[in-house]
C-alpha cells in the first residue's frame, strides 16, 4: 500500500511516502506559521524522491488534530484536495494517538497532552496497547489528576507530546509520579502513514474532519 501522508497540525510542517511500511521519501521542518507556503512543495519533494504519481498513491492521510486551527485545515484541504484529483480515499488520524504510538510498549500506559497555545492541554489517556481510554478532552493542568484518575492511569505511566512538561509538572503537584516523557514533540508522518493504513485494512478508518476539541478564539459578532 502506497501512502501519502502530511501534518501541519502543530509546531511542524511534515510529509511522508511509505510503501507497506517503508518511508520511500520524508520531508520535515519545524515552524510555527507558515504551513501553507511549505506544504506543497514538500508534498512535490517527496514524490519525485520517491518516483510516483499521484495515480500511483492507495491512500492519503493527514493529522486531524487537536493542535493549531489553521494548521489542521491546511492539511485536511491539501489532503482531501490530493485524494479527490486523485479518486483515492482520504483518512484522518490524531496528533494524539500518533504521539502516543511513538511510546506504546505493552507495559506502560501514555498520557498524550498537546500544546494548546492557551492555557489549556489537549488531552487523551491510552492503555500499553495504544488503545484510547477514553475520549480526547481540553483541560487546564490542575483537571489532569482528575482526568487520569477517572481513566485509571497507573501513577509510572508515560507521558507525550509537546504539552508533557506542563502535563507532569501538574500532576507531580498532586503526588502522581509519571515515567520518562518522549523527547518527540510533533507526529511522525511516516507512523501517520502506518496507522491510517491498518486502519483502511481493517475497513475502521477515521474520516478526514477536524478535531479541534474547543470553540475557536474569533466569533463573528452577535449583530452580523
Amino acid at each position: 500500500m502506497l501512502v501519502l501522508a502530511l501534518d501541519t497540525a502543530m509546531s511542524a510542517c511534515s510529509v511522508a511516502l511509505c510503501s507497506d511500511g517503508n518511508t520511500l521519501a520524508v520531508r520535515s521542518q519545524a515552524m510555527e506559521r507558515g504551513h501553507a507556503e511549505a506544504l506543497l512543495p514538500m508534498i512535490e519533494g517527496v514524490m519525485a524522491e520517491g518516483k510516483r504519481a499521484y495515480a500511483d498513491l492507495d491512500l492519503v492521510a493527514a493529522t486531524v488534530g487537536p493542535g493549531a486551527f489553521t494548521g489542521i485545515r491546511i492539511g485536511l484541504a491539501a489532503a482531501r484536495g490530493i485524494a479527490l484529483a486523485a479518486g483515492k480515499p482520504c483518512a484522518g488520524v490524531t496528533t494524539l494517538e500518533v504521539l502516543a504510538a511513538v511510546c506504546a510498549n505493552d507495559s506502560d500506559a501514555v498520557l498524550a497532552a498537546v500544546e494548546s497555545r492557551r492555557a489549556d492541554l489537549f488531552v487523551q489517556a491510552f492503555d500499553a496497547s495504544g488503545t484510547n481510554v477514553g475520549e480526547a478532552a481540553a483541560l487546564p493542568p490542575e483537571g489532569l489528576p482528575e482526568f487520569v484518575r477517572a481513566r485509571g492511569l497507573v501513577p509510572g505511566f508515560v507521558l507525550a507530546g509537546d504539552g508533557a512538561a506542563r502535563a507532569r509538572a501538574a500532576l507531580a503537584d498532586s503526588g502522581i509520579a509519571t515515567s520518562a516523557i518522549e523527547t518527540a514533540p510533533v507526529p511522525d508522518p511516516a507512523l501517520i502513514a502506518a496507522i491510517a493504513a491498518g486502519r483502511l485494512v481493517s475497513a475502521t478508518a477515521l474520516a478526514a474532519r477536524p478535531l479541534y476539541l474547543r470553540a475557536p478564539d474569533v466569533t463573528l459578532p452577535k449583530e452580523g
